[in-house]
């Protein structure tokens, strides 16, 4: 990567409204939950955005993430025994996880660029990512979540219903509410003002 300079005027009005969209709770929150998840192992990052940025940055951590909410047997990333040094398997290594974060339904909006972890340009759509894995964990509840389940919000799910034939002909004799009634009114006699006049 480039080295950057300092951005000024629009560009640096743009980035520091992408700052302040980042949440130190939040981060507090994602934390405590990957080293549920993960294990102790992991380490802890320096608190603040940049310190979580450092923590996150090669990829391996993120990784290790996704593949403890699969059961054993069924990684989806492959994790080096030694962590990548050189930037671009960094970024290899964090594209890997965007993919299984994919794959196990985070939505595509949900996802975040690798420039918006590896140059720290958005840690507030890092932040989305993470808390939008979590809400899918929560939400599958399949055994393999750590952590306090109310640190994440479900996520809606469908309510399937079964109707007999019979129900079904009897709702066809049902009017419903937002159709109405009128018992019988009619508009008959009905005046709305003046008509218009039209002048030649």
């Amino acid at each position: 990567m480039a080295n950057k300079g300092p951005s000024y005027g629009l560009s640096r009005d743009v980035q520091s409204k992408i700052e302040k969209k980042y949440d130190d709770e939040l981060e507090d929150r994602l934390v405590e939950w990957i080293v549920a998840q993960c294990g102790a192992a992991v380490g802890r990052p320096e608190r603040g955005r940049l310190g979580f940025q450092v923590w996150l940055k090669n990829g391996i951590v993120l990784s290790r993430l996704v593949n403890s909410l699969y059961p054993d047997g069924s990684k989806p990333v492959k994790i080096p025994d030694t962590p990548p040094t050189m930037v671009f398997k960094q970024m290899e290594q964090i594209a890997q996880f965007l993919k299984a974060a994919e794959d196990y339904g985070v939505v595509k909006t949900d996802v975040f660029q690798t420039v918006d972890l590896f140059e720290a340009k958005d840690m507030a759509a890092v932040q989305r990512t993470l808390m939008a894995l979590g809400s899918l964990a929560v939400t599958k509840n399949d055994g393999n979540y750590h952590g306090d389940p109310n640190w994440f919000m479900k996520k809606a799910q469908e309510h399937k219903r079964d109707f007999t034939e019979s129900q079904l002909k009897e709702g066809k004799n049902v009017i419903g509410l937002q159709m109405g009634s009128n018992k019988g009114a009619s508009q008959a006699g009905m005046s709305y003002g003046r008509p218009r006049q039209i002048i030649s």
